[in-house]
């Protein structure tokens, strides 16, 4: 199975671009869903802000029974984690690992948890130290369906790729700019779980402003260099995840639609979905 999604689903600058201008946040997960047809969605407000037993048993209310929360963890889980400055020593977060896992619950009863998503940055970087905070991570998110996405390309080696099947953690595929710090386009499938997190190629990527670093439409050309890989993975994998990152003015939402389409998943598009393909200022009737 592959779900193909964007990473959030509440923003206001798709307000008039991928969503009528008037629409209310609180309206928003619902024409998402219902009128864009997805069928699947990051969660990334829990970095910011731990998951609550009552948000999602209200988000598990407001979606159909077969639509799947992907839930990435929160900064104390990844960002906030050195004891020291020289970023060597590990805290002890089991308790907030113990916190994250308690909201979540609601979604797990009711089978919509796709994946836990673990995204550490650029300076958590491989060593016997980091490798062992992996291990507890795995630990601490009991059997929970992971994946771990690294920004750091020191991961990418053989040794990274062996820990992740030994302990059952999934392999997070990115694709961002192409940078010696960042971490490449490596299509590894490590659990049964398969994870594309496209963020875009911004030439702004590591400028102060953090929506230019997500300011990016892939091109047809472009997204057909995934759908081979994308289809390999699903063939291996239990269910297939693909999310789109590049958030800013509503590009993620159209490359989305734009790769359900081109792996069959959906057909002409309806009305709404057109309205949104066209959204932005400049882009119009994208040719397939």
């Amino acid at each position: 199975m592959i779900r193909v999604c964007t990473s959030g689903f509440s923003f206001q600058d798709w307000l008039g671009t991928v969503y009528p201008p008037d629409l209310k946040q609180s309206e928003m997960l619902h024409y998402y869903e219902r009128s864009l047809g997805f069928d699947c969605t990051e969660l990334n407000y829990t970095y910011y802000s731990m998951p609550t037993a009552r948000t999602m048993t209200a988000l598990v209310q407001k979606t159909a029974p077969d639509f799947s929360f992907l839930v990435r963890t929160h900064a104390d889980m990844t960002h906030n984690i050195w004891a020291d400055e020289e970023r060597r020593e590990f805290k002890d977060t089991g308790e907030v690992f113990a916190r994250f896992v308690t909201g979540l619950e609601p979604l797990v009863r009711a089978k919509r948890l796709g994946c836990v998503l673990v995204q550490f940055p650029i300076f958590f970087v491989p060593h016997e130290g980091s490798f062992a905070y992996l291990a507890r991570c795995r630990e601490w998110l009991k059997d929970l369906p992971v994946a771990v996405e690294f920004r750091n390309a020191g991961w990418n080696r053989d040794e990274t790729w062996s820990f992740l099947r030994d302990h059952n953690l999934g392999a997070c595929i990115v694709d961002e700019p192409k940078s010696g710090r960042l971490m490449p386009f490596v299509p590894a499938l490590t659990s049964d779980i398969g994870y594309f997190r496209l963020h875009g190629r911004s030439r702004n990527w590591f400028g102060n402003d953090k929506a230019l670093r997500y300011d990016y439409l892939y091109s047809k050309e472009e997204l057909d260099e995934f759908t081979p890989h994308i289809r390999r993975i699903s063939e291996q994998s239990r269910t297939t995840f693909v999310a789109f990152n590049n958030c800013h003015a509503g590009s993620a939402a159209r490359n989305a639609l734009m790769t359900k389409q081109f792996l069959d998943l959906i057909g002409e598009l309806a009305p709404e979905q057109q309205q949104a393909m066209d959204g932005r200022t400049g882009f119009s009737g994208f040719q397939f």
